[in-house]
């Protein structure tokens, strides 16, 4: 039985003049508020503030990135507690799942999964040993009595973590009731809503028609013909803005921002809705729509999200199985210099624009997006994402981009996470790698001390704060 034992070093430089340098940076750091500008948990976790229900639930089944090691490694996603649409069996003892998931504990060396779970299990849990198949039941017993104390409903925690703001990742058609209820609750400030309109913008989605019909009963507006499809996604917008929503995101499969006339997008729309729109037509006409997503945020000051260079579900029988999300999306290779062109040469100098572009490639950090993000106003570079938001893919990401856009042009860290109480350690880990290359830089004499700590400071909240302001 090995003790949990966090090193307050962790990640931090080896060089011992350096990590003494990252000592102190990180301390400036260390207890800042959490600002949380893009993520993906659910505003009814906190609207309801409901215990957790088990240690596999908060830990094991959502969590794609742990599911997905465990089945590289031959495990079911049906042992893991996903139920299949196929029916079968499906494992349903939490403590079950736990115990699978704690004797494949030594799969995660190294990962950043790994870091994250540590953290939380520690710091959050007061966990003192590590998973394995040995504490397995003890560690479940010890995390079931914490998760049913008041201390450990989604409220209280969240409170606990310092998190100032958190955004939530909603569909168009959704109402928003949740972020409702926490308005009534006094919360409207501390939790906003985020516009995803991906489905609707893609017209060959199996989905689509059905989902237009619903966006024109949401919004009052006509959607039968091509400006009233406009219409309706700025009345819906509208909608979020009044909700306190700072920005909108999309995860479109490809950068295209290439604008068509009204003419040529007013026809593969009443293609669309006729059911006989070709693949060409389609992915012309979602490349389209990013450009008018800019306009629309010219218009009412939403900050635009771009996260492309992602096939989805990228295992067609495990997504007819298991539904989206379980690990099977893969990167694929990103272009933006020529993709990128028409959006910037329209709105990269426009004060009311703000393109914040995530990737997952990250072998176009230096060659394409710095650049980019170096000249052009309105663009800035999010934060290492989804497969790079490691250890060593952050420091990657600051050796790439700062020769060319520097510090101030990136949107400081946002943490991308379904894991609601993954969240601090995800912060802590990107402060204590930023502190790490700024301390490299004061200890190479580039950067005086006092610039790296006033750094420091706004990478990890000026500028989340200032990125993510409605302009």
């Amino acid at each position: 039985m090995r003790p949990l034992l966090l090193d307050d070093d962790r990640a931090l430089p080896a060089d011992p003049a350096t990590r003494a340098v990252a000592r102190t940076l990180y301390q400036e750091v260390r207890d800042l508020p959490l600002v949380c500008m893009h993520g993906h948990v659910d505003a009814a976790v906190l609207a309801q503030d409901r215990p957790f229900g088990d240690p596999a639930s908060l830990f094991v089944v959502p969590d794609h990135y742990l599911l997905r090691m465990l089945v590289s490694q031959g495990a079911d996603l049906r042992e893991l507690g996903v139920p299949s649409t196929r029916g079968g069996a499906v494992e349903t003892d939490p403590r079950e799942i736990w115990r699978r998931f704690c004797s494949g504990w030594h799969l995660f060396r190294g990962t950043p999964t790994r870091y994250w779970i540590e953290h939380e299990l520690a710091d959050v849990f007061g966990v003192t040993v590590h998973p394995s198949a040995e504490t397995a039941d003890a560690l479940y017993d010890h995390l079931a009595e914490q998760l049913a104390k008041p201390d450990f409903l989604p409220k209280a925690l969240f409170e606990r973590f310092n998190i100032e703001v958190l955004a939530t990742t909603d569909s168009p058609l959704s109402t928003l009731p949740d972020h409702a209820v926490l308005r009534e609750q006094g919360w409207g400030e501390k939790v906003i809503p985020t516009f995803r309109p991906d489905a609707l913008l893609h017209v060959d989605h199996e989905h689509w028609r059905a989902e237009i019909e619903q966006l024109a009963e949401l919004s009052g507006v006509d959607t039968g013909t091509y400006a009233g499809f406009l219409d309706a996604l700025r009345a819906r917008r509208r909608t979020f803005v009044e909700a306190g929503a700072l920005a909108t995101d999309h995860g479109h499969l490809g950068a295209d921002t290439t604008p068509l006339s009204d003419e040529e997008a007013a026809r593969v729309y009443a293609a669309a809705l006729a059911g006989d729109v070709v693949a060409s037509d389609a992915a012309a006409f979602s490349g389209h729509m990013l450009h008018e997503m800019a306009r629309m945020s010219c218009e009412d000051g939403l900050v635009m999200q771009l996260h492309p260079g992602v096939l989805r579900n990228h295992d067609s029988d495990a997504h007819a199985q298991f539904g989206p999300d379980r690990g099977f999306d893969i990167p694929v290779a990103a272009e933006f210099t020529r993709n990128l062109r028409p959006v910037l040469e329209s709105f990269g100098r426009d004060p009311r624009f703000r393109l914040i572009v995530f990737t997952v490639d990250e072998t176009i950090y230096a060659r394409e997006l710095a650049p980019l993000a170096g000249v052009y106003p309105a663009m800035r570079l999010g934060a290492p994402w989804w497969f790079l938001d490691t250890p060593d893919g952050m420091r990657r990401f600051r050796e790439a981009i700062t020769d060319t856009a520097g510090f101030y042009n990136t949107t400081g860290f946002v943490d991308d996470t379904r894991a609601f109480v993954s969240i601090p350690a995800r912060h802590d880990l990107a402060r204590r790698i930023d502190a790490g290359f700024l301390a490299r830089l004061v200890g190479e004499h580039r950067l005086p001390m006092d610039e790296a700590v006033e750094t420091i400071r706004d990478l990890t909240y000026t500028l989340p704060k200032e990125s993510y302001r409605r302009r």
